[in-house]
């Protein structure tokens, strides 16, 4: 049987799951009490700091799930998204305008990412 090692685990969720060279987690802003740039800013770099946890990066994303509750923010995500992925780098996306279960996050990202096991 394939080892499955989770990172941060509490009895509702874990912070990293990686399973067969996989890493699965996902991120929210650490300070939802700021500005949506400041949060998306934030965000990214929580992802970069995820991803070198699982021994990955940003050019190893596979796939992202984009959770936006305000549909306005769309354009200064993407803004800040383009200058944050790597040129030929970007992975498969999709975007959806859904409301958070807490209030206050601007966003909130599911990633799929190769990895080291």
């Amino acid at each position: 049987m394939e080892a499955i090692t989770r990172y941060g685990v509490t009895p509702r969720w874990s912070d990293l799951v990686v399973h067969r060279g996989i890493a699965y987690f996902v991120e929210v802003p650490d300070d939802p009490s700021v500005s949506p740039t400041e949060q998306f800013v934030q965000l990214f770099r929580q992802v970069d700091e995820r991803l070198a946890q699982a021994g990955s990066s940003k050019e190893r994303m596979l796939q992202v799930l984009i959770y936006l509750p305000f549909p306005e923010d769309l354009v200064l995500f993407n803004t800040i998204w383009e200058a944050w992925v790597p040129l030929g780098h970007a992975p498969s996306r999709a975007c959806v305008h859904v409301p958070l279960a807490a209030p206050g996050y601007r966003a909130e990202l599911v990633i799929t990412a190769a990895c080291e096991e």
